[in-house]
């Protein structure tokens, strides 16, 4: 079931999952089934990517200098949770951009030149 039109040819080719792995400007895109180029999210999408992944790094740098400074204090469990609370976020750069990519933002044609291979 293709909810999404490809920018080239007008035609329904894409699904949620297919567009939340075309990725951003920078990436290669997915190839349209019916004219066969390639696609991916817009200027959007790359713009919410490097904000959220700034965000990430700063909350990992703030949650490794801060929670040693934590033990004995009432947020005594941050420090005990250090580890997997920056997994949870290292999960989530990777996992909420795909979900705002699939719903939110346009595709567009994809413009990175790639080599002949």
């Amino acid at each position: 079931m293709s909810l999404y039109k490809c920018p080239n040819c007008g035609e329904k080719t894409f699904n949620p999952i297919t567009k939340a792995m075309a990725g951003q400007l920078n990436s290669h895109g997915r190839v349209c089934s019916n004219c066969g180029k390639r696609i991916v999210n817009g200027k959007g999408a790359t713009i919410f990517n490097a904000i959220f992944s700034l965000i990430v790094f700063a909350g990992i740098v703030v949650l490794y200098l801060n929670a040693p400074k934590l033990l004995g204090t009432e947020y005594d469990w941050v420090a005990h949770y250090e580890l997997p609370i920056g997994i949870g976020l290292l999960l989530t750069k990777f996992i909420v951009p795909r979900l705002v990519n699939a719903f939110c933002f346009r595709m567009e044609p994809a413009i990175r030149i790639d080599p002949v291979e």
